[in-house]
């Protein structure tokens, strides 16, 4: 983007800066050449920081802040329409690693967070059809030019980078220019643990650093012949580890400076004391322990409105402004409660998780499942125990007779017996009748239970998926009604209420997880057999591209009968994803993570729903939930704790090195390697012994 001489990129309004005259401007670019080593003016800035320190134990704060709170609140009504872009890359550092690897993830994901938060921002207030003219690049120390992460890394330079930057497009300036730096992030390990102090100072040598490179852009703005928007005197610095980060706001005129070559430090050093104004924001949590980012909290929050600022700079003042965006908050805030009073229940639609009323706030509105149950009452089809139904499926017509009625927490099913085989045990399904779908909410659960169910059991079927520890399709088909069929010959069904109502039924037979905890026979050999079969049917689901989609104590039964030793199915397929648009069930307590955020499954999703389920039914509190933000938080904080692990280490280790594994790999593309953690669970699992202890040492 050129301006008006082949020398000046310029992209927004603003005056024309002044020429400079070339001696100043020569003694400025020898100023700047010499003034390379953060060390040096740190120690220059020792008496000052310790003023600091000792202002901020006598006063509430030592730095004040760069942005107010209520400026920050409107911000945040303005970004709730936007859609910031996923990460795939994290920058957790796991378990504390320091490995080259680590730290080159680190910098990609920096770049790719930096890289999103700018053009979510720029599609949001400026331009939704025009090319974003900004890039990312990471900052080379030894010759303080501008180089792609992935190409940086690739040819050595991983140990010499400094900083990863916003600038300006040059395809003339491929390494980039000073002037042309909108922003800089300084990633550093352990920001949090290095602040000083109860409102958590950044140290001196992280601040001396940010310094630094704060007076190197005010300087090369200075001389430049770019044109701002506004002021060219404020500059921002991010100070981000790999889960929190905080903003460094540098305000100054730096023509106040006495720019004396051969004391570049010195000059520096006084101009901050006399002439700088420094603000700092407290450091906050930007990437939850996933490693995913937490768009809406303040930590994301502040380090967006900086960068917001930064675009202002360059690109002048958006089309669209905050007041404008912020005064839509009140709309979408009435729009949310008349769902909420509507009865919406497709946030946490597997029903047993409801919200409640919460008197902090007037969005949550307690949902009457008397309601519901009323408008469904008589279209679902109720059986006794003894009585016979007939279904006719493909084949032939089959007989079976109700044997027991259960219950999962929100739907009926049975425990029935066929005709001709009285001693087998099966499961029977009832679905809703085809055209009744549409008055409750239970029956459109009935249609996974059954008809989706069926679906999916046939797709394995088709696919020859075999595992003892998956459900087997029995059969399926339409029931059978009593009296004279009228069903037209062009098809449909008659108008007797039973006719066409779907039914399957599925072996083995067995207790759910939930009945075995409430009577206290889910013991340590339970929970390492279940964690074992549970994955074992996953990995063959997984192998034909099926996730499960729905795992909690309800859908995963033991099975006794029949087998020298129990073992565990995962049931309840009805959920399960087949490709991109399927949607997982939502459970507050047992979904991933990135199913609660997201609506969709990643590839560790159904083994972190595992992980959560053994977590509460070996003994894990089970928090009151009445939101997906409630849900959310408790799992960021249940993982940065290692609440899980903690708890699964006191049934076994290897528990708690499979939640380890899982914690490292959530929100991630990394698939989960099946055949490695069975092995370990296998060589913890006592056959010979059962009911014994379990040797817990691998």
């Amino acid at each position: 983007m050129e301006g008006g001489s082949p020398d000046q990129e310029s992209i927004g309004s603003g005056t024309k800066r002044s020429s400079v005259s070339s001696g100043k401007s020569r003694n400025r670019k020898e100023f700047l050449y010499r003034f390379v080593d953060s060390e040096i003016l740190t120690a220059k800035l020792e008496d000052w920081f310790e003023s600091i320190l000792v202002k901020s134990a006598t006063e509430k704060s030592a730095f004040d802040v760069p942005f107010e709170l209520i400026e920050l609140q409107k911000f945040d009504y303005a970004l709730e329409g936007v859609s910031f872009q996923q990460l795939i890359r994290m920058p957790n550092a796991i378990y504390g690693s320091t490995s080259d690897a680590v730290e080159a993830t680190a910098y990609l994901a920096i770049e790719d967070f930096l890289h999103a938060s700018m053009k979510g921002l720029w599609e949001a207030f400026w331009s939704e059809d025009d090319p974003m003219p900004f890039s990312v690049a990471c900052l080379y120390n030894g010759n303080l030019k501008f180089y792609q992460a992935e190409k940086a890394i690739a040819n050595g330079k991983l140990g010499g980078l400094g900083a990863t930057g916003i600038l300006l497009n040059n395809p003339r300036h491929p390494h980039g220019k000073w002037d042309q730096v909108l922003e800089l992030a300084l990633l550093r390990p352990d920001i949090r643990s290095l602040s000083v102090g109860s409102d958590q100072l950044p140290s001196l040598s992280v601040l001396g650093e940010a310094l630094l490179y704060a007076i190197r852009m005010l300087l090369s703005r200075s001389s430049s012949r770019l044109s701002f928007s506004e002021c060219s005197n404020c500059v921002f610095i991010l100070l981000v580890d790999s889960q929190y980060g905080g903003v460094v706001k540098v305000e100054g005129d730096v023509n106040k400076m006495d720019f004396d070559v051969k004391n570049v430090y010195e000059c520096s050093a006084e101009w901050i004391k006399d002439h700088c104004r420094v603000s700092v924001s407290p450091i906050d949590r930007i990437w939850n322990k996933l490693g995913n980012a937490n768009w809406g909290d303040i930590g994301a929050l502040q380090v967006l409105f900086a960068t917001f600022h930064c675009i202002i700079q360059f690109a002048g003042m958006p089309k669209h402004s905050i007041e404008d965006l912020a005064a839509d908050h009140g709309s979408r805030l009435q729009t949310r409660r008349v769902e909420r009073q509507l009865g919406d229940t497709r946030v946490n639609g597997n029903g047993l998780f409801r919200f409640q009323h919460c008197s902090g706030s007037p969005e949550i509105v307690e949902v009457q499942d008397e309601s519901i149950k009323v408008k469904s009452e008589g279209l679902i089809m109720k059986l006794d125990v003894g009585s016979v139904l007939w279904l006719e499926d493909a084949e032939q017509r089959r007989g079976y007779q109700i044997a027991d009625v259960l219950h999962n927490g929100e739907l009926q099913y049975y425990i029935a017996s066929p005709v001709e085989d009285p001693g087998k045990s099966l499961f029977l399904f009832v679905g809703s009748h085809p055209s009744q779908l549409e008055p409750a909410w239970e029956d459109m659960n009935l249609w996974y239970q059954v008809q989706r169910q069926t679906k999916i059991l046939t797709i394995m079927r088709q696919k020859g998926l075999s595992s003892k520890y998956l459900p087997q399709l029995s059969a399926s088909g339409r029931i059978i009604h009593q009296g004279q069929c009228r069903k037209p010959s062009s098809g449909g069904n008659c108008d007797h209420p039973w006719c066409g109502t779907p039914i399957l039924v599925t072996s083995p037979v067995g207790e759910t997880v939930a009945d075995m905890v409430s009577a206290g026979r889910f013991g340590l050999d339970e929970a390492i057999r279940c964690c074992h079969d549970c994955l074992s049917a996953l990995a063959v689901a997984s192998s034909a591209g099926i996730r499960h989609g729905a795992i909690r104590p309800e859908n995963v039964i033991c099975v006794r009968s029949g087998a020298r030793h129990p073992y565990f199915v995962l049931i309840g397929w009805g959920h399960a994803i087949l490709e991109d648009r399927d949607r997982p069930a939502m459970n507050l307590h047992y979904s991933s993570t990135y199913a609660l955020q997201e609506g969709k499954l990643c590839s560790a999703s159904d083994a972190e729903s595992l992980v959560y389920m053994l977590y509460f039914s070996c003994g894990g509190p089970l928090p009151d939930m009445d939101s997906v933000e409630g849900a959310l938080q408790w799992r960021e904080t249940a993982w940065s704790r290692r609440l899980i692990q903690q708890k699964l280490g006191d049934v076994s280790t290897v528990l708690k090195a499979f939640a380890d594994y899982v914690d490292s790999l959530c929100g991630t593309p990394y698939p989960i390697d099946y055949d490695i953690w069975l092995r370990r669970l296998r060589r913890n699992i006592h056959d010979e012994d059962h009911g014994k202890g379990v040797d817990t040492s691998g």
